[in-house]
């Protein structure tokens, strides 16, 4: 009996764990997707991939997307899509070019009117969609004609740059190190080191409060393992960028977003409205949640950060071309989708988001490097975002 009564201890919380990993399979599958990933480039490219100067590439080649995959998860959880980003990403590089080396303005001043250019095409985009109901696929694919033709008529179908110095160091520049370290940015290491450091201590005192209220769900050894590991992924990267040139400008950007963005859809009310208009937009009507002007403000929210993109991808080209942005919107929404979220709107995690721009981007790299041509790169991304949706209707459904 007591051996029976051990084997029982020792299966409930086996069973536990399964459980617990079954309900919460997209958030570990895509981290572990992405490891892997990384580690299939990293042997096929003979250890290329990891190399500080690819890496830093691949960081700024995949910042614009990071960033607006952050505001196209918000409108896609709400239930809509939002195909004008890349024409937008375009107009609002080309309006930055005009104001600052054809008219000289500050880069200060330019910046905010390019910002507020960005929240105004989203609320004229989201009124149409929230207030008229118009389908937000019809809204926003007028909204890509439109910011696609109005870049070409801005920059009178040539290239304009390049930009001020100080405006580049948006996207091109490096946090200074204080150290003067010579084979090592010792400041990049010290604020990665500082940041994981931060960042284990608010996630055990976020489980101390849940278990203090009763609202503990994932098992002790999965929470220890996943915030150590990833902590030692934060060292380990600021590591490997810190022996290059540090930490880029832009990077310090993306983490400020992904922080509040992840605070604002898992501490606030409106991140929880934004989750229960997607999940059920009549039933969240009748709680009294005012979806109508819910949807208008994803859509200024997106909007902005477009235009945020938009000025991250003309400092790093130096120079806005009438073609800038083209594609963007695929690989955005694209990203949303493999990191986790429905496509039937109401589910999504930021980091899931960040995680799915980095496989895209992981893989363009990967492809890249081994000497793929872009003909077949297109086929293997159309069916790993193809596979993802798959697994999560197939989940759903089951």
């Amino acid at each position: 009996m007591a051996t029976e009564a051990n084997v029982a201890a020792g299966a409930a919380p086996a069973k536990q764990y399964a459980g617990f990993l079954k309900n919460n399979f997209r958030e570990y599958g895509m981290l572990l997707s992405l490891v892997a990933i990384m580690a299939f480039f990293q042997v096929m490219t003979d250890g290329t991939l990891m190399k500080p100067l690819n890496l830093t590439n691949l960081l700024l080649q995949n910042s614009y997307i990071v960033i607006m995959a952050l505001g196209m998860l918000l409108v896609i959880v709400a239930g809509h899509i939002d195909l004008s980003v890349g024409s937008v990403v375009g107009f609002v590089g080309a309006l930055a070019a005009v104001l600052m080396v054809e008219y000289h303005w500050h880069f200060v001043p330019a910046t905010l009117v390019c910002l507020a250019v960005g929240g105004a095409i989203g609320a004229a985009q989201g009124y149409f969609i929230a207030f008229f109901k118009i389908p937000s696929f019809i809204v926003t694919l007028a909204g890509m004609l439109v910011f696609k033709g109005l870049s070409l008529a801005l920059l009178q179908g040539q290239s304009v740059g390049p930009f001020p110095a100080e405006f580049q160091l948006l996207s091109s520049g490096f946090i200074p190190d204080v150290f003067a370290g010579e084979s090592l940015r010792t400041t990049s290491l010290v604020v990665g080191v500082v940041v994981a450091a931060l960042l284990l201590i608010a996630s055990f005192r976020a489980r101390a409060n849940q278990t203090e209220h009763g609202m503990e769900e994932e098992p002790f050894p999965f929470f220890v393992g996943k915030n150590l590991l990833f902590a030692a992924i934060i060292i380990f990267f600021c590591y490997l960028l810190s022996l290059y040139r540090g930490l880029p400008n832009v990077l310090i950007v993306m983490a400020a977003l992904m922080l509040l963005y992840d605070f604002v859809t898992s501490r606030t009310t409106i991140g929880r409205r934004i989750y229960a208009l997607g999940g059920n937009e009549k039933a969240a009507k009748l709680s009294g949640i005012k979806t109508d002007r819910l949807s208008f403000y994803t859509f200024i929210n997106m909007g902005v950060l477009a235009a945020l993109a938009g000025m991250v991808f003309a400092a790093r080209l130096n120079t806005a071309t009438p073609k800038a942005g083209t594609g963007f919107e695929l690989d955005v929404i694209a990203a949303c989708f493999i990191g986790g979220a429905s496509a039937s709107g109401g589910v999504g995690k930021v980091m899931g988001a960040v995680i799915g721009a980095f496989v895209m981007g992981v893989m363009n790299n990967g492809m890249s490097i081994l000497g793929i041509g872009i003909d077949y790169q297109q086929v293997i991304k159309g069916l790993v975002l193809l596979a993802a949706v798959f697994v999560d209707v197939y989940n759903k459904n089951k």
